[in-house]
């Protein structure tokens, strides 16, 4: 995590991480002010509230109150060394605990990251740089000592060579890349999570059976996000990317919709309009993209190729951001590597949806081939060791596909997690499947896994698909775990050179009778291959082109970012058309605009509900105000202080809407339950002389959206890249 610090007034420092502001001071005697806490008591109060956290963390595991556990933590300074002291924790349980969970809440607080840091001993490196925004060293894994050189199957080059190449490629292109977490829970399986320091919202997971084969896989997913700008996927890209010769990349085409907005001729084939427009309701208005927004210049369209003739096809930026997600990309060492991997994911994701959703039993692996994989079966045993029974199935349904499945069971609280991995070897699809499973997971989240059901609509329903696709955790039928499995086992192998991989799986397509269509992206210095098969790799459903299409944005985007400018007849247009929608109430504004608002802000949470209950209220329309305020407290998720704000407003209104009651005969008492602030706030929002209390004005030009600048800096740096190499 990168961390900046400003100097402030007298002895005070500010220093800013992801989206938090922390100030620290100096006591008096150090001739500080007082106003804040010291540096050395921030990192004090940081061993005792992570221990804390993972004593929550294991409590809410197992149904455990913590309103009467306390935990307390002193530092016992040696008099001959200051820098020898003694962290002394202490909790204290209530007498109804048992003698098991006391000791597993002592196991967990020596877990405390803090503490296994410091016992360990950090190793700081202090350096003087030019610039600290434009130092872009990745802060990845020191170089191999005596130039070792690891090969792995599907790999074209040493794990090492491939760290050392996305790592540089990265740096080139001035993103600072930190890895803020690793994971190593049973033997053989690694994961990471690394990000952009300057734009944590840029960020991927790895995951491998080697510290540096997760690297590999977490460096390559982020420059294949990167390359097909999935970091950026419905983010306004600001007016000033809006307005350039091109938004996305140098050989997009933009197309007019024609004069009723029928689809332009240029974009698409007949063989995508007869998935995508099968009745003819798709019109162009629907695939304006929203990164732009820019309505004027038509529909922004990106070429790919038809893999059966070679033909160019210009599928809609928009299209492709709605349905497929991050569904069909990847970069490798070469181009033919990266096909390999892109395409696997590809049957993986789409036999995983028909297994689940057609509720089919897999067919167990057999012990005696499971044993050829030692390392598999260790990580395996080390599992089924901590209490999980696991289960390892051929997904392969009848040897037609390279893809295998590893499930696991949680006793404790009945959940159940079913992993799926792909890849032409038996053994990488498998140890995929394993590794997949425990990507970024500790043992206490494996006790939020979802629970079975015979229910075969919710099984079936779209968005649990798309819950597995998003962390592989949805709900699974029963029905899979039957002991009469719908197919033979097979001991298949697909394997071969990358280029006859590629090949096989290429042709798996032709028998399915599926046309295959690919953009090549090199203009960053690596292969990256996005791979599109219209009616089988779709994550979204096709009809939320029409129905829940994020350009949605651009019916509301504008207004709400200029809300504190509106005046009576604009809010009330505004309103009207948030009512006429029909959109989720809870849904949040960060979603519906495409803004990333700093979450610790009110804009950071606002839903639609809240959004109408201000605008209402700014309008002097206290009856639909008291109707919205109203369903907010009843599913309030928001923070205590904006509950209570509500609840005022909620008082004020009854108060003002009843021809009895005055609001001065309650106002002292309501500032002693409320305090004098909040009920000023809250009566000026009454009255109206208070307009959209907690929202802090911005508007087009996105000022004070620092969150969301730090990403369109980050997209800069992308299109910046492009533009120099499109000269």
């Amino acid at each position: 995590m990168e961390i900046k610090v400003n100097y402030l007034d007298n002895l005070r420092l500010e220093a800013k991480f992801d989206d938090f502001t922390v100030i620290s001071d100096q006591p008096i005697r150090y001739k500080g002010d007082g106003s804040a806490p010291g540096p050395f008591d921030y990192f004090l109060a940081s061993s005792a509230m992570c221990a804390a956290y993972f004593v929550k963390v294991y409590c809410n595991a197992r149904d455990i109150p913590t309103e009467n556990i306390r935990l307390s933590q002193n530092n016992i300074v040696d008099p001959e060394d200051r820098y020898k002291q003694i962290f002394k924790i202490q909790v204290e349980l209530p007498e109804d605990i048992s003698e098991k969970d006391r000791q597993g809440i002592l196991r967990s607080i020596d877990r405390c990251t803090v503490k296994k840091v410091v016992q360990t001993g950090p190793e700081f490196q202090i350096e003087v740089v030019e610039n600290i925004d434009e130092d872009s060293q990745a802060l990845l894994m020191g170089a191999p000592e005596g130039g070792e050189r690891t090969y792995i199957e599907g790999k074209d080059l040493p794990l090492e060579e491939t760290i050392a190449n996305m790592s540089a490629l990265l740096a080139d292109l001035g993103m600072k890349i930190e890895i803020a977490s690793w994971r190593n829970i049973v033997p053989h399986v690694w994961s990471l999570h690394i990000r952009d320091a300057a734009s944590p919202m840029c960020f991927t997971n790895g995951k491998g059976a080697t510290k540096e084969s997760a690297l590999c896989s977490a460096l390559g997913e982020f420059i294949e996000r990167l390359s097909c700008n999935f970091f950026y996927n419905d983010q306004f890209f600001g007016e000033e990317i809006a307005n350039s010769d091109f938004v996305h990349y140098p050989n997009e085409k933009w197309f007019k919709p024609g004069p009723n907005d029928e689809l332009p001729e240029e974009i698409l084939d007949e063989h995508c309009l007869a998935i995508y427009n099968p009745e003819g309701e798709l019109c162009g208005s629907n695939l304006i993209d929203t990164n732009s927004g820019r309505e004027d210049r038509g529909i922004v369209s990106l070429p790919f190729v038809r893999q059966s003739d070679g033909e160019t096809v210009y599928f809609p930026s928009n299209l492709i951001e709605n349905l497929f997600l991050s569904n069909g990309m990847s970069a490798g060492n070469t181009l033919v590597e990266a096909q390999v991997q892109c395409l696997s994911e590809i049957f993986e994701r789409a036999v995983k949806r028909e297994i689940l959703e057609q509720e089919l039993t897999l067919p167990d692996v057999p012990q005696d081939v499971l044993a050829k994989y030692p390392s598999i079966v260790e990580g395996i045993k080390a599992l089924e060791a901590q209490g999980f029974p696991v289960l390892v199935k051929d997904a392969s349904m009848g040897g037609q596909f390279p893809v295998m499945c590893v499930t696991l069971m949680n006793p404790r609280t009945g959940g159940v997690f079913a992993s799926f991995g792909a890849h032409p070897s038996f053994e990488v699809a498998l140890e995929r499947s394993l590794t997949e499973l425990l990507q970024g997971r500790s043992f206490e989240g494996l006790n939020d896994l979802p629970l079975p059901t015979f229910n075969s609509q919710t099984v079936s329903e779209p968005n649990n698909f798309v819950e597995h696709f998003i962390d592989s955790v949805g709900v699974v039928s029963w029905r899979f775990f039957s002991a009469k499995p719908d197919f033979e086992f097979s001991e298949w192998d697909f394997s071969g050179t990358n280029e006859e991989e590629a090949a096989t799986l290429f042709s798996i397509f032709e028998e399915l009778d599926a046309e295959v269509y690919m953009a090549v992206h090199e203009d960053l210095g690596a292969p990256v291959c996005r791979i599109l098969v219209p009616g089988y790799s779709e994550v979204y459903p096709i009809e939320d082109l029409i129905w829940d299409n994020t350009n949605k944005a651009l019916d509301y985007r504008e207004d709400i970012l200029n809300l504190h400018q509106l005046d009576d007849d604009q809010l009330l247009g505004l309103v009207e058309r948030l009512e006429e929608s029909q959109m989720d109430d809870h849904a949040d504004i960060i979603t519906l605009i495409g803004i990333e608002f700093d979450e610790n802000t009110v804009w950071g949470q606002l839903t639609i509900l809240e959004l109408k209950l201000l605008i209402y209220l700014a309008l002097g329309r206290h009856e639909e105000a008291l109707d919205c305020v109203q369903m907010f407290l009843q599913y309030n998720d928001n923070t205590v202080e904006r509950g209570l704000f509500y609840q005022a407003v909620n008082a004020v209104l009854e108060i003002a809407l009843d021809d009895e009651l005055e609001i001065d005969d309650y106002l002292p008492n309501f500032q002693r339950m409320f305090g004098e602030e909040t009920m000023a706030a809250v009566v000026g929002s009454v009255e109206g002389s208070v307009r959209f209390y907690g929202l802090t004005p911005t508007n087009m030009q996105l000022e004070g959206l620092e969150r969301h600048q730090r990403l369109i800096e980050s997209y800069k740096k992308l299109h910046a890249a492009r533009a120099a190499r499109a000269e």
